[in-house]
């Protein structure tokens, strides 16, 4: 699928949000960073949150339904705000493609409360989140697409989106550590792009 294909969402998740509302959501999910290094996962609610934010409950909970709509939204938010470098060709395939895999998976690596959080979240059978789930992959698409260009094949795409999937899996699960993702990622997309390394 060549990028020109992928059509990403623009609105917000639920509405397009004015200057004071995109001001509020963005005091929502700052706290909502603070709060889970503070207290973690288990104990964060969408109320206490918005306490952090000084929003009231009801105004938090506009915007955010659940806390797993919420911590789906840090993540979406700080992967859309990546920088992306542009894309050297004279690089191999498989390089290109772990950078980009790279970028993805090490988006809250360094918070380990942020991270076992947007790994529960990202799995909540909620509508919100499942919106959510879908920019996050279309986008990581649309990434994958640029920077391969013409030297991978849309199976190959999939196999790699399919394995970064896995990778945060085994790491949400705590079978693989965050510090292997670049080794491993490195070994997949050599295998997958046929790049003898």
């Amino acid at each position: 699928m060549s990028s020109s294909a992928v059509q990403l969402p623009t609105a917000a998740t639920r509405r397009h949000l004015s200057d004071r509302q995109a001001k509020t959501v963005h005091k929502l999910t700052e706290a909502a960073v603070v709060e889970l290094i503070e207290v973690g996962y288990p104990a964060l609610t969408v109320r206490t949150v918005a306490k952090r934010a000084g929003v009231a409950p009801a105004t938090a909970y506009t915007y955010f339904g659940s806390k797993e709509h919420l911590v789906a939204e840090v993540f979406w938010r700080r992967f859309e705000a990546q920088e992306v470098p542009p894309t050297d060709r004279r690089r191999s395939p498989a390089a290109r493609a772990t950078d980009v895999l790279l970028g993805f998976a090490l988006v809250v690596a360094d918070e380990t409360e942020v991270a076992a959080a947007v790994t529960v979240a990202m799995l909540a059978d909620d509508p919100e989140v499942r919106e959510l789930r879908s920019r996050i992959g279309l986008l990581l698409h649309q990434r994958l697409s640029e920077a391969l260009g013409d030297d991978a094949s849309a199976a190959a795409i999939s196999t790699l989106e399919l394995a970064i999937s896995g990778a945060l899996l085994q790491v949400g699960t705590g079978h693989l550590a965050y510090g292997a993702i670049p080794d491993l990622l490195a070994q997949v997309s050599a295998l997958v792009l046929k790049d003898p390394r």
